[in-house]
């Protein structure tokens, strides 16, 4: 599964907090796209049917089972240092990284390359 550290479940605990639409999740997914094959993206989310649902830190954590084929095993951190703030995936699955770090590609999947953005 996926690990959430504390730092980063701090952080979308505040999100949930102050959103009002009743979202009670955050959704880690991979999408194709990028230059290197796959994009990660992060939205608060509700759970959905067949979702993988792990609870960390009192965050509930959600994903989907083709996503999770790419991302098993990561590890979500909230970071916020001179470089600039925001949430970073680290996964041990990605054989290749972008340039620019939005994007990865895998030993057994990857997807279809196109441009950073």
């Amino acid at each position: 599964m996926i690990t959430l550290t504390e730092q980063a479940a701090e952080r979308v605990r505040t999100l949930l907090e102050s959103q009002a639409s009743g979202e009670d999740a955050l959704r880690i997914y991979t999408k194709p796209g990028g230059c290197t094959g796959f994009t990660y993206g992060l939205a608060l989310d509700n759970e959905k049917p067949g979702d993988l649902v792990t609870v960390q830190h009192g965050v509930k954590l959600v994903v989907d089972p083709e996503s999770l084929e790419l991302i098993d095993g990561s590890e979500i951190d909230y970071v916020d240092d001179l470089t600039g703030q925001g949430f970073k995936i680290n996964n041990p699955n990605a054989t290749q990284m972008c340039g620019c770090g939005s994007s990865f590609r895998t030993a057994t999947r990857a997807g279809q390359p196109g441009s950073c953005n």
